[in-house]
C-alpha cells in the first residue's frame, strides 16, 4: 500500500508508525541522484525526510527593515600601499562585530569566478550515471559528490547536492577532478591561494601582530573547495538548504551566484547576505575565534531553500596544513594579558572535529566545549 505523508502542519516524530526514516534515507542515498534527481523526476512535494521541525526553520525572525543591519563591505583596492590602514581597520571591525564581511577588488577575475560557478553547475547537471562515479560519503576521498553531508545524522536532510575538492597543502591530482569542471576548479584555486596569502597578512595586522604571523602557523595552508547546488524547491518553507551552523575552519571564502538565500544570525535576527556581483563573502571560523581568544567572532549562518533555482555557491574552507591538523593550538599568547586571560583550551583541529562529530553538533557551535572552566 502506498504510504501517505502527514499533513504539512504536523511535526514529523518517531511516533509516525508508517515512517521508517532510516529506510527512506537509505533508499534515497542509494539512488545517488541527489536532490536534483528528485526535482528531475517531477517531485511537487518535499519528501518527509527533508521536512525540518518548525523550530529549526521558522524560530527566529528575519530582519524586516533592511536598514540597520548590513554585512560590511571591505574594499581591498590599494591594500598594498595607500589604503592598507583603512583596509586593516575595516577587516578588524567586521571580524570583531559581525564575523562576516564581503570583499570586493580582491584580484580574482570575474571570468574566473563565473567559470567556477558554471563548472559546479555543469558537474551537478551531468547524467547520474556519470556523477555517481565519484558519489561517496568517505571523508578520506579528496574528490567526492553527495547529497546532504550529514544525511543520516541530522533530524532532516538538506535541500542541496555537494561536490568536494580537497587541496591538502594546495595539492590535488588533476586526474582526480572530473573533466567537466577540472580547468575551472584549478584556475579558481590558484587565485584563492594567492588571495589567502594576502588575507593572512591583513588579518595578522588586524590583530596587532606581524604580517607574517598567521602564515607562519600554517593555519590556513589547506583549502577545501565545496561546490553546492541548491535546486528549486516546490515547498521551500518546509526545508532548508543548509541548517544553521558555524564553520570549523579558520576562515571561509564564499562565492555565490545572484539567487541569495544565505542568512547570518545577528542579535536574534536572520540577516540576508545580499549577493554583490564580483564579491566574495568572508566569514570567521570557530578556530579563528579560538586562537584570537574571542576577539574575532565565528557566527551562525544558514541557507534557505527557494522556489527559484538552482542556486550555485562555492565555499572555500581555509584550515591548517596536513601535518598541522594534529598540532595543538590555543589562544595566541601575544593577545593575552592579565586583563585578557585565555578563555579557551588548547586543541588541534583533528580533536575539534572529532568532538564536533561525536556530539552530533551539526546545528550548534562546538566552541563552548573548549572554554576554560573558570571563564565566563
Amino acid at each position: 500500500m502506498k504510504q501517505t505523508l502527514p499533513s504539512h502542519g504536523q511535526l514529523i516524530t518517531p511516533c509516525d508508525l508508517d515512517f521508517d526514516r532510516v529506510k527512506e534515507l537509505q533508499e534515497f542515498d542509494e539512488t545517488k541522484a541527489g536532490v536534483k534527481g528528485l526535482v528531475d523526476s517531477g517531485a511537487t512535494k518535499v519528501p518527509r525526510i527533508f521536512i525540518h521541525p518548525h523550530e529549526n526553520s521558522q524560530s527566529l525572525p528575519s530582519d524586516a527593515n533592511g536598514t540597520s543591519l548590513q554585512i560590511p563591505i571591505v574594499d581591498l583596492r590599494g591594500y598594498r600601499d595607500s589604503r592598507r590602514k583603512d583596509v586593516i581597520n575595516g577587516i578588524r571591525e567586521a571580524s570583531e562585530a559581525r564575523g562576516f564581511f564581503q570583499i570586493i577588488n580582491h584580484g580574482i577575475p570575474l571570468d574566473v569566478m563565473d567559470n567556477m560557478l558554471e563548472g559546479v553547475k555543469k558537474f551537478h547537471e551531468q547524467r547520474v550515471e556519470v556523477k555517481k562515479e565519484v558519489y561517496s560519503r568517505d571523508g578520506a576521498k579528496r574528490v567526492r559528490y553527495f547529497c546532504s553531508g550529514d544525511l543520516f545524522a541530522l533530524k532532516a536532510a538538506t535541500w542541496k547536492d555537494t561536490v568536494v575538492f580537497e587541496f591538502q597543502d594546495g595539492d590535488l591530482e588533476p586526474e582526480a577532478v572530473p573533466p567537466i569542471c577540472r580547468d575551472a576548479v584549478f584556475e579558481y584555486e590558484k587565485h584563492i591561494a594567492e588571495l589567502k596569502t594576502s588575507l593572512a597578512e591583513l588579518l595578522s595586522e588586524a590583530l596587532g601582530l606581524s604580517s607574517d604571523y598567521l602564515s607562519g602557523t600554517e593555519c590556513m595552508k589547506s583549502e577545501t573547495v565545496i561546490g553546492h547546488y541548491y535546486p528549486a524547491c516546490p515547498e521551500p518553507e518546509l526545508t532548508l538548504g543548509t541548517v544553521h551552523h558555524s564553520d570549523l575552519s579558520f576562515l571561509t571564502l564564499l562565492l555565490q551566484d545572484h539567487h541569495g538565500g544565505l542568512q547570518v544570525l545577528h542579535e536574534s535576527h536572520w540577516l540576508d547576505v545580499v549577493p554583490v556581483k564580483g564579491a566574495l563573502v568572508a566569514n570567521i571560523g570557530d578556530f579563528m575565534q579560538l586562537v584570537t581568544n574571542g576577539k574575532f567572532r565565528s557566527v551562525e549562518h544558514r541557507v534557505l531553500s527557494g522556489q527559484v533555482g538552482p542556486r550555485i555557491s562555492v565555499a572555500c574552507f581555509l584550515a591548517p596544513s596536513k601535518t598541522g591538523k594534529n598540532r595543538p593550538l590555543g589562544p595566541i599568547k601575544e593577545l593575552l594579558s592579565e586583563n585578557n586571560p585565555p578563555i579557551y583550551k588548547e586543541t588541534s583541529l583533528s580533536e575539534y572535529v572529532a568532538c564536533f562529530r561525536s556530539h552530533g553538533l551539526r546545528a550548534t557551535s562546538t566552541l563552548p566545549h573548549f572554554r576554560m572552566s573558570d571563564s565566563k
